[in-house]
């Protein structure tokens, strides 16, 4: 009894579900042979007790009470056993109910195990492929790093080869420099000398060419040119063209020919036939207007001034430009050749500034400040003096050499306006606001002529005035259309020539003595003979 007490009194144990097959039969062998033993146990007390319940079931009469309340101590460990059963019955259903779900647990986990072991078996085979490409791609990178070792000791044996090649290039390519050096040096003697030469040369036939002035008629001209004829008073238009759309500012004959260069506010420059008025060419290039120009007196370059701070030179012949000169800071106006050298070109805008050009360089040689804009320029006959005309109305001359100011005098009581000097260099012609047109000594500034006429009216602070080629006579522009003819013998008017119907800005005339040609504000351009 006290066995069935401790039997009943232990706590049950579940088995756990997540063992293994093996184990799961262990414990349902266990269970079942407890149920056998319990059964048996019982069935043996059952027996046991069957005396003792056939005793109390008779009357009795001797036994005391002893025996009665043993009677009732063995029925109530009877049904504390019937209980006991219940109670390992019921478990035992649990028990096998639990049974089941981990069975079932067991398998689910068995397929689970299988579909792992497959995939582990395809693993390890995908694994094993896997090795064989890596060893076969280690194989074939330890023979590409083989060759990226030899190839990189071919490099740098090679840029080594390079570097030392490049070093004796350079060794060579200066010691080259220093010869071309040397040889610009020589060069740049060679042609200094030549200059000068051709200077003094120039400078001679020019001062030859002056004394062979013989009552304003040059009987011969410069070594190679045409003969000059005596200038004549043009009265008849002969030709009329429309040469620039918005304004014709600067009109100017190439040297010994009768061919005229005209540039206008349509930012070109053009080329005409005085013969027939028609078009030889147009020049282009200039982003401005075109407020001034001027030849080479070799006819080869055409130099213009223009409004947007800049000097255009172009080649004639191919008609492309050949130097942009730039350094002024705001419009040039005025621009002029020496008549002794054609790298030397000088030039005047609103900056305050003179600037002089090396055309053979392509850049600024000198600079010359003064207080008051220059509107007009031009060189000396030897080259070496730059007379200007100023706002202030002042005649300056300068040193080209130095840019020192030599001279000056009062010329008008209004802006300068034109400035054009006489074949023979000894006098030079200045128009102003002032409407005045002044003939003043080169040497002495001491003033020679003044020229006016009735109604003539300078048209604006450009309005370019010329002499004759035999420095005969003086033609000039007025703002009412017309152009006034002066006598320099007798400084009066000899012709009034009208065919323009604006302002006209520009006169020039022919060095062989004819045709005159002038421009107006319209941009035509008459031709008078």
């Amino acid at each position: 009894m006290e066995n069935l007490h401790r039997a009943i009194s232990q706590p049950t144990r579940r088995k756990n579900p997540l063992l293994n097959m093996s184990q799961e039969d262990v414990a349902m062998g266990a269970i079942k042979h407890a149920l056998k033993a319990l059964r048996k146990r019982h069935l043996l007390e059952e027996g046991a007790h069957s005396p003792a319940f056939i005793a109390l079931s008779r009357p009795i009469v001797s036994q005391g009470s002893e025996w009665k309340e043993k009677a009732e101590n063995l029925e109530v460990e009877l049904q504390q056993c019937y209980k006991a059963q219940s109670r390992l019955s019921e478990q035992l259903v649990v028990e096998v109910a639990e049974s089941r779900t981990s069975k079932a647990l067991i398998q689910e986990k068995e397929s689970m195990i299988s579909e792992l072991q497959n995939e582990l078996s395809q693993a390890r085979d995908e694994c094993s492929r896997l090795a064989v490409q890596l060893e076969d791609k280690t194989k074939a990178l330890e023979l590409l790093i083989s060759e990226h070792q030899d190839l990189k000791g071919q490099l740098e044996a090679t840029t080594l080869r390079a570097n030392n090649a490049e070093a004796e290039n350079k060794m060579l390519i200066d010691r080259w420099m220093l010869e071309k050096m040397k040889d610009a040096e020589r060069l740049n003697e060679a042609n200094a000398i030549y200059e000068d030469m051709l200077d003094r040369l120039k400078g001679s036939s020019i001062q030859l060419l002056a004394r062979q002035q013989v009552d304003g008629v040059v009987r011969q001209s410069e070594e190679g040119a045409e003969y000059y004829v005596e200038s004549t008073v043009p009265t008849i238009c002969k030709q009329r063209i429309p040469a620039h759309e918005g304004g014709c500012a600067s009109v100017l004959f190439e040297y010994n020919s009768s061919k005229l260069v005209t540039g206008g506010q349509d930012k070109t420059v053009k080329m005409w036939d005085t013969h027939t008025g028609s078009l030889s060419r147009t020049l282009y290039g200039c982003l401005g207007s075109v407020l001034d120009i001027c030849i080479t007196h070799d006819n080869k370059s055409v130099i213009a001034a223009s409004s947007v701070n800049s000097l255009y030179v172009w080649d004639v012949s191919s008609g492309r430009v050949r130097h942009t000169l730039t350094g002024h800071v705001d419009k040039v106006c005025a621009v002029d050749v020496s008549k002794v050298s054609n790298r030397n070109v000088v030039s005047a805008a609103y900056d305050r500034t003179i600037k002089v050009w090396d055309l053979q360089k392509g850049y600024c040689v000198n600079t010359l400040i003064f207080h008051s804009n220059c509107n007009a320029l031009c060189f000396s006959m030897d080259g070496q003096t730059i007379c200007s005309g100023h706002v202030d109305g002042n005649l300056r001359l300068w040193d080209i050499q130095t840019g020192k100011l030599l001279s000056e005098v009062a010329a008008h009581s209004f802006a300068v306006t034109s400035l054009s000097l006489s074949r023979s260099g000894n006098v030079i012609l200045s128009s102003g606001r002032d409407n005045l047109h002044n003939l003043f000594d080169m040497r002495t500034l001491e003033i020679c002529a003044t020229l006016r006429g009735n109604g003539n009216r300078v048209a604006s602070n450009w309005s370019r005035s010329c002499i004759s080629p035999d420095d005969g006579y003086v033609a000039a522009g007025s703002a009412d259309g017309s152009v006034h003819i002066w006598s320099v013998t007798n400084a009066k008017v000899v012709s009034t020539l009208k065919e323009h119907t604006s302002p006209v800005l520009c006169c020039s005339w022919s060095n062989l003595g004819k045709p005159l040609a002038t421009s107006d504000k319209n941009g035509n351009i008459c031709v008078w003979s």
